[in-house]
C-alpha cells in the first residue's frame, strides 16, 4: 500500500468529476427543498469505490484528495443557489435580461477562492491548535470512513453497518415515502407553538459525535423560538398570526430574529477570538510559523495575500458588483469575518447545520442598507446587494467545507498545502459549471415555480426588497441580536444556542437524540469510538442516498420524474406512527452497536 500518493492525476480527475456531479445534484436539491447535503462523506465513500475497487489503487491520502476536490462542488452549489436565483426572478419580473454566464461564474469563483484563502491561515488556530479541540463532526466522520476502508474487522464493520442501515432508512422514508421524515405537532391550546423532530439518521449521528452539551445548547435555542417567542407573538392578539401555522410564523418572523442572533453571536465569537487570530496572522506574515515538517506546511502566506488582493481588484473592476475599491475591501473584510465564524461553526455542529443563509441575511441587510444610503436606485441597489451577498454566501459555504476537509486531512496525516491546492482546483472547476447548471434549471422550470420554488433565494430576495423598499422588520433583527448578547452574558456558548434559535426545532431535536445516546454511553464509561464509527456510517449512508434521490428527481420518467415514480406514499403509507417506530429502531440500532462492541 502506497500511502504517499496524494495529489495525483487520478485523484484530481476523479475529484473533478465528483465535484461536477455533487454540484449539480445539490443545486437541484437545494432549489427544490431549501437544503443541501454535505458531500464530503459521500465523496469519500465513492472515492474508495472508484480508487480501490475499480482502479485497484490503495492510498488513503489519494482517497482523501478525491473527497477534498469532490466536496467543493456541493459547497459552491450551496452558496450560489441561496442567492443567485433572485437575479433570474427579478429579470422575469422586470422583463430584463437574466444575469450572464460570465457573471455567475465570476461571482462563484471570487467567493470560492476567497473562502479557501481566508480559511488557510486559520488552520493552525482552529484545527491544529489542541486548545480548541473542536469536534468537526463531518470531518471526523469522513476520516473514520476512510480509515475504516483501510481496516478489516470491527471498525470497518461499524461504519458500513451504519451506512447500510441509514441508506435503506433514507430510501424508505424520502424515496418510497412509506413514512414522513419529520414528525410535527401543534398544541391547539398553546397557539403559535410547535414541536417536532426530523427522524433522520444523519442528525442522530451528528448529535452523537457532537455530544450532549452542544446538542442541548442547540435545543435550548429551538425551545426559546418555538415554545416561547412564537406563542408570545400569538398572544398579542394579531388576527393574521392566529391564522398562521407554526411553520409560517417561523418563516415570517423567527427567521429574522434568528438571523440577527446568528450575526450578533458571530461578532461576539470573532471579538473573543481576535487575539489568537491576530497572533496567527502576525506569525504567518512574518514567516515565524514555518515548519519543516511536511504535514504542517500550508500554502505560503505571501501567495494567499496576493490572491486576496487580486480578488479585491477583480470585485472592484467587474461592472455587475457596484462597489468602489473601498467597497471591495469591505467585502473582503466581511468575507474574512464570516469565513472565521463559519469555520468555527462547522467545527461545532457540522457543515450540514451551518446556518449559511442566516449569515447571508446579515450581509444582505448591511449591504442593501449601505447601497440605499449611497443613492442607488432600487433596481440597481437590489442587484448589487444580491451580488455582494452571493460572494459572501459562497465564501461562508466554502470556508466551512475547507475546514472539514482540512480536519479530515489532519487526522489522516495528509499534507495541508496539497489539500489546499485540491480545494482551489475543485472550486475553480465547479465555478465554471454552476452557471450552466443554474441556466439549465431556470430554463427547464423557472425559479419560483412549484417544481423549483428556490425557498432560500426567495427569502433573500424578500430581505433585499424589504430594505430597499423600507419594509424590513428591523425590530425583529435587533431582538435576535440582543438575545445573543444576553446569552453571552449568562455564560452559555452563544453560537450553538443562536443556531438552534435560527434553525427549525425539528433539526435540534434530531441532533439531541444522538446527544442523549452519547450521554448514556459516557455514563456507562463505554468507549465512544464504536458509536462515532457507526454514526459516521449513518451520516455517509444518508448523504449518499440523498444525492441519489436528488439525481432521480431530475431524471424524466413519463410525465413525471423518476423520483416521483418511486414514491408510493399515495398507495402505501405507515404515517407518523410508522415514522416514530422507525426512529426508535434507528436509535436502538446505534445503542445496540455501541453496547455490542463494549462487550468485546
Amino acid at each position: 500500500m502506497n500511502k504517499k500518493q496524494e495529489l495525483t492525476y487520478t485523484s484530481v480527475i476523479t475529484g473533478i468529476l465528483l465535484a461536477i456531479a455533487f454540484g449539480g445534484a445539490n443545486a437541484y436539491l437545494g432549489l427544490r427543498v431549501g437544503m443541501t447535503v454535505s458531500a464530503s462523506i459521500p465523496a469519500a465513500v465513492l472515492s474508495m469505490g472508484i480508487i480501490r475497487i475499480v482502479l485497484k489503487r490503495n492510498s488513503i491520502l489519494e482517497n482523501n484528495m478525491v473527497q477534498t476536490i469532490g466536496s467543493a462542488g456541493e459547497s459552491i452549489a450551496a452558496g450560489a443557489i441561496f442567492t443567485l436565483p433572485a437575479l433570474f426572478m427579478w429579470s422575469a419580473q422586470w422583463g430584463t435580461a437574466p444575469p450572464s454566464l460570465l457573471e455567475i461564474c465570476l461571482i462563484s469563483f471570487c467567493g470560492g477562492i476567497l473562502g479557501i484563502s481566508f480559511m488557510i491561515p486559520l488552520r493552525s488556530v482552529l484545527i491544529s491548535n489542541p486548545n480548541e479541540n473542536l469536534p468537526y463532526p463531518e470531518g471526523t466522520a469522513c476520516a473514520e470512513v476512510l480509515m475504516a476502508g483501510e481496516e478489516k474487522g470491527a471498525s470497518a464493520s461499524s461504519v458500513f453497518k451504519g451506512l447500510t442501515f441509514a441508506g435503506i432508512y433514507k430510501i424508505i422514508t424520502d424515496g418510497l415515502g412509506l413514512f414522513p421524515s419529520q414528525l410535527h405537532y401543534e398544541p391547539k391550546s398553546f397557539k403559535g407553538s410547535g414541536i417536532g423532530i426530523d427522524i433522520l439518521p444523519a442528525l442522530t449521528g451528528v448529535g452523537y459525535i457532537c455530544g450532549p452539551k452542544i446538542s442541548s445548547y442547540m435545543l435550548g435555542g429551538g425551545i426559546l423560538s418555538w415554545l416561547v417567542l412564537m406563542p408570545l407573538l400569538c398572544f398579542t392578539g394579531n388576527t393574521e398570526l392566529n391564522n398562521m401555522t407554526s411553520h409560517e410564523i417561523w418563516s415570517s418572523y423567527i427567521r429574522y430574529i434568528g438571523a440577527g442572533a446568528v450575526a450578533a453571536g458571530g461578532i461576539i465569537s470573532l471579538v473573543k477570538s481576535l487575539p489568537l487570530i491576530i497572533t496567527t496572522f502576525s506569525k504567518a506574515f512574518k514567516g515565524l510559523n514555518k515548519d519543516n515538517k511536511e504535514e504542517n506546511k500550508d500554502i505560503p502566506f505571501k501567495i494567499i495575500l496576493f490572491l486576496i488582493l487580486l480578488l479585491i481588484l477583480i470585485i472592484w473592476l467587474v461592472p455587475f458588483i457596484p462597489v468602489t475599491f473601498t467597497g471591495a475591501v469591505i467585502i473582503a473584510l466581511f468575507g474574512f469575518f464570516f469565513a472565521t465564524v463559519s469555520s468555527r461553526l462547522v467545527g461545532l455542529v457540522g457543515s450540514s447545520n451551518n446556518p449559511v443563509s442566516g449569515m447571508t441575511i446579515a450581509t444582505l441587510l448591511i449591504s442593501a442598507f449601505i447601497l440605499k444610503a449611497s443613492g442607488y436606485d432600487p433596481r440597481s441597489g437590489m442587484v448589487g446587494a444580491i451580488a455582494i451577498g452571493s460572494v459572501i454566501c459562497i465564501v461562508t459555504a466554502i470556508a466551512g467545507d475547507t475546514s472539514q476537509d482540512l480536519k479530515t486531512g489532519h487526522i489522516l496525516g495528509a499534507t495541508p498545502w496539497k489539500q489546499q491546492i485540491g480545494e482551489y482546483i475543485g472550486v475553480s472547476v465547479s465555478s465554471l459549471f454552476i452557471g450552466a447548471i443554474l441556466f439549465l434549471l431556470n430554463k427547464a422550470w423557472g425559479y419560483g415555480s412549484s417544481e423549483l420554488p428556490a425557498p432560500q433565494a426567495t427569502l433573500m430576495k424578500l430581505v433585499v426588497e424589504g430594505v430597499m423598499g423600507g419594509s424590513l422588520p428591523w425590530g425583529l433583527v435587533l431582538t435576535g441580536a440582543f438575545i445573543a448578547v444576553f446569552i453571552e452574558i449568562i455564560g452559555v456558548p452563544v453560537l450553538p444556542f443562536c443556531i438552534g434559535l435560527y434553525l427549525p426545532i425539528h433539526l435540534s431535536m434530531g441532533i439531541m437524540s444522538g446527544g442523549l445516546i452519547r450521554l448514556w454511553s459516557d455514563s456507562k464509561k463505554i468507549d465512544s469510538k464504536s458509536g462515532v464509527l457507526y454514526s459516521s456510517g449513518m451520516i455517509a449512508g444518508e448523504g449518499l442516498v440523498g444525492i441519489l434521490l436528488a439525481v432521480f428527481a431530475i431524471i424524466p420518467a413519463g410525465t413525471s420524474t423518476l423520483g416521483d415514480f418511486i414514491n408510493i406514499s399515495e398507495k402505501i403509507s405507515f404515517g407518523s406512527i410508522g415514522g416514530g417506530i422507525a426512529f426508535i429502531l434507528l436509535c436502538i440500532s446505534l445503542i445496540y452497536n455501541i453496547n455490542s462492541h463494549s462487550k468485546k
